[in-house]
């Protein structure tokens, strides 16, 4: 990674909150699935400066295949189900680099 840029990664999830009846994030868990990775982070010493960030995003437009997260600056996209699969795209692609295949969308 660059040493220029101000987050080694930047982590978005989607919170869309959609009132017409179509899929949405918030209504798969999108909300707990950002604390928790935001509190893994900070577990594992890996927010602030120069480190990961975790945030909340408004519609990145992909909910019919949501939960979405997107990781930059790579720009992959991921969905998920639980904590277990935020875990699993912690160790595996913010902390040991690789794309967690099974979970790519």
């Amino acid at each position: 990674m660059s040493d220029d840029l101000y987050y080694q990664q930047h982590v978005f999830f989607c919170m869309n909150q959609r009132e017409d009846g179509r899929p949405c994030c918030t209504d798969r868990g999108a909300q707990a699935a950002q604390e928790h990775a935001k509190r893994r982070i900070k577990q594992l010493d890996l927010n602030g400066h120069g480190k990961i960030r975790i945030n909340k995003a408004g519609c990145l437009d992909r909910c019919e295949e949501g939960p979405v997260m997107v990781v930059y600056p790579q720009g992959i996209w991921y969905t998920y189900v639980d904590t277990h699969d935020i875990d699993e795209i912690i160790d595996v692609h913010l902390v040991g680099g690789k794309i967690v295949e099974r979970l790519k969308i």
